[in-house]
Formats: C-alpha cells, structure tokens, sequence
C-alpha cells in the first residue's frame, strides 16, 4: 500500500515549516503536499529549545513555538496544515528513499511517491561514543535537537540538587580577542572554563547517573548533570551513492537543486553556492533554514520568477544580557573597532581589498542592519587605519549611501588592530564548567525574547 503526492517534504524541522506556509502563499492545492518527519509534532522553531523552553518559570511550550512564529509570521499550528489540505506524517521515518523511482519507504512499511522532493532532514547530533567516550545513555548527560532532548535538559535540572553542570563542547567565537571578552563575562557569572584538556571518562554511581567527569590532564569535576555539544553531522545517509554530495551535505545550485533535478535539499542537509564568495558552503543556522526552505518552493512554484538564491551568510547569539550578530566571511585581516570594555563593539574582515565579514556586539536594529548591507555590498577598503577609526561608523555610512564600492583611500597609518586568524573558527574552549543551568536560563530569559 502507499500514498502519492506531488510534493513530499523529508523532514519536521525549522525548514520544512517556512517551506509549507510559502507553498500555500503560492496557491498548492489541498492534497498535493505531504510533510514526513520523525517527530511527533508539527514543525517549530528550534531555536527556543535553548531559550524559552529552559525556563523555571512559566517556560515556551508548544503551540507556542509552532513555525514561523520566529520570523514574526504565522503560527503553523497542526490545525493549520489540516485546513491548508498538508498530509502530516509524523512520529515517522524512512527507511529507504529511491530518487530514480521517485519514492519514499516508510519506517511503518509504507511507500511514499513524489514528483518534487524537498530534503530537509538536518542534522544529528554528534555523540561522545564517535570520540571514544562512552556515557550518553546516562540519564544526566544531555544534548539538545529536538523537544525530546530539551525535555531531558529540563528533568536533569530539575533533578540536580547541587546545580552544578558541565557543558562540554568547543566554543568558536572568531577571534581570540573577542572570545576572552565573552569568557570574561561568563566568568563574571559563576562560568568557569577549562581549557586546553578534554574528557576522557565518566564516573558513575550506582544507579547508573553521571557523577563526575574526569579530564585527560588528570583533573576530576563533580557535576550533577552534563550537557554535550560536540557538532553535528548532516543527515545525508538516505542519498548517498544517488546524489552529489559535498562538505558534508546534499550539493545544490543556485536553485537548492540537487543531482537529481526531482529532489532539492535545504537547511542544514544543503551544500549551496554562496555568491559573495564565489564557492559552496553549508551553513547552520536558523536564517539559513528559514530562506533556503522559501526560496526551493519559489524556484519550484514559479521557476521563471525565481532567480539563483544569493544568500548572505549570518549567525547571532544571545546569551544572558549579551547579543551579536556576524555577518558573511572571517577570513582575511581583521580590524577591530569600538570599546571592548563598553557593550558595544565589533570588527571587520577585510580579504583581497575588500570587506567581507562583520560582527557587531551590542549593536541598535538599525546598526545590525547597516552592518549587514555593508557586509553585502563589500566595499573596497585601502586604508585599514581609518576603517579602524571610522568603526561602525563606516557601516552605517556605506548602508546608506548603498554604494557597491566606495571610494578607497591610501593606507596611511600602520598602528591599528590586525590580526590573521590561524584558521577560520578560533576554538576557545574544550570543556566549560557552568555553575547553574537553570540559574543561567533563568536569568537569560528575563533578558531576551522566548525564541
């Protein structure tokens, strides 16, 4: 037995919400699109996982949450997609997927046909076991993709009568000089980090909970829980060996279409051409998910109205009363500008001339966005010195004259901020020890929006 649709979406993520409101905004008829996904709910916004979720008071629970809610658009509901005629299949997975047949194989035992199929399968999490460490199925040891991994987060929490925890991961915050501003800060909050040492091994009590975490230089932590964030590796499995993959994803053109020109790929499963640079990348982030999933249905939809997706690449990060954003590349030279002791500063990456990467600390609406059209119109730059003198100034200037190149000047002065990164993410930390979880969530939601 088996069901056929003209439209399949694999996957319940971020990507396959944003994909379904833009299908019916381009008039898909009832019964024409089915969504597949292994969780039991409706697409949401992950990003609340993190925020909201966490809180001990009046925590983000669903509906709430329900894409797209975060980019200030509609609540998808599971009312909705009934009303807008899209088949849910959820709480399943799929065996088997053979894009020359154009069908899927259900973890139910079903066949599912298609004639346009949207990959957006996204990531797993990394596993300490993949690292030689054994431990995960610990009730105490947590990670964090879906809303079943949150729950656990929340349980351990609630279950830890010292509070004490331990994140393990590597931080990459660009530059050693703006991660020591961030690790002051955390340390300022009762977050200590250890450095330059990894884990080896878990201690464990008689009920099988994680007790302590022991180090490779020797040293021991006590801990009440462990939350793990170690990477994640790209769900591509189902399509190896039938389509083109490449850094670790689905390869896609400037249509997000594969290989195979039935089968498109989005979020963080897609290998895309980023224009500003000139080659492919994969990117993990939530904006990313959110505008490659919008821009496949279009190219899908309305192929003729649809142009190649120029995608300028941006992440941010809010943490307790802290927020920045970084848009495009940090490669290059970077030129730092703004008061490191104040809230607000920042730095440029300037490659072959001209800028090509922006972050911003601290920064007004209006100023993150000058620092993104900036970054997108990369403007030639000469005089390094004055870049480093005008400061954000320069962004603004740029975003509003929306100039593509503006008049360069001569390097004048050679007694600015330079530095060339050893290589592109600056892993800060191997192990960070946080005081309190759920103080820390508590206090960053007071701070920040839910999601």
């Amino acid at each position: 037995m088996g069901r056929a649709f003209v439209y399949v979406i694999l996957g319940g993520g971020v990507a396959a919400g944003y994909a379904a409101l833009e299908f019916v905004k381009k008039g898909v008829s009832h019964g024409e699109l089915c969504i597949i996904s292994d969780e039991p709910v409706a697409p949401y916004e992950r990003p609340a996982l993190s925020k909201g979720f966490l809180l001990p008071e009046a925590p983000a629970r669903l509906p709430s949450f329900h894409t797209c809610v975060g980019a200030n658009e509609e609540r998808l509901t599971p009312k909705w997609y009934k009303e807008n005629g899209i088949e849910m299949v959820l709480g399943t997975g799929v065996k088997s997927a053979d894009v020359k047949r154009k069908t899927l194989l259900t973890t139910t035992g079903e066949t599912i046909s298609y004639k346009i199929l949207i990959v957006a399968t996204g990531a797993r999490a990394l596993k300490l076991e993949e690292f030689g460490v054994s431990g995960s199925d610990a009730e105490n040891v947590c990670y964090l993709r879906n809303i079943a991994d949150a729950n656990r987060i929340v349980n351990a929490v609630q279950s830890s009568p010292g509070g004490n925890a331990v994140v393990i991961g590597v931080a990459r915050l660009f530059t050693p000089k703006i991660a020591s501003y961030y690790e002051e800060y955390y340390n300022s909050r009762g977050v200590n980090f250890v450095k330059g040492t990894v884990l080896s091994s878990f201690d464990f009590d008689s009920a099988g909970k994680v007790t302590a975490v022991n180090l490779r230089d020797g040293r021991k932590i006590s801990v009440d829980m462990v939350v793990v964030g170690i990477g994640i590796r790209p769900n591509t499995s189902l399509f190896e060996g039938q389509l083109t993959l490449e850094k670790g994803g689905i390869k896609v053109n400037g249509k997000l279409q594969s290989s195979n020109n039935s089968v498109y790929a989005v979020g963080d499963v897609a290998s895309f051409p980023v224009k500003a640079f000139g080659e492919t990348r994969r990117l993990e982030h939530v904006d990313s998910a959110r505008q490659s999933a919008r821009h496949a249905v279009s190219a899908i939809m309305e192929p003729g109205k649809t142009g190649e997706f120029d995608y300028l690449p941006f992440f941010y990060s809010r943490v307790f009363t802290l927020s920045w954003q970084f848009y495009g590349d940090n490669s290059g030279e970077v030129v730092y500008f703004g008061d490191f002791s104040s809230s607000t500063f920042g730095a440029y990456w300037v490659s072959k001339g001209h800028l090509v990467g922006a972050f911003l600390e601290g920064g007004t609406k209006e100023e993150y966005e000058a620092v993104a059209k900036a970054t997108r119109f990369r403007p030639a730059i000469e005089d390094l010195a004055e870049l480093e003198r005008q400061g954000l100034t320069f962004a603004v200037t740029v975003s509003q004259k929306q100039l593509l190149s503006p008049p360069p000047v001569k390097v004048t002065s050679t007694d600015l901020l330079l530095e060339k990164p050893l290589y592109a993410w600056h892993a800060t930390a191997g192990v960070i020890l946080a005081a309190s979880v759920a103080a820390f969530a508590y206090y960053y939601g007071k701070k920040r929006r839910r999601w």
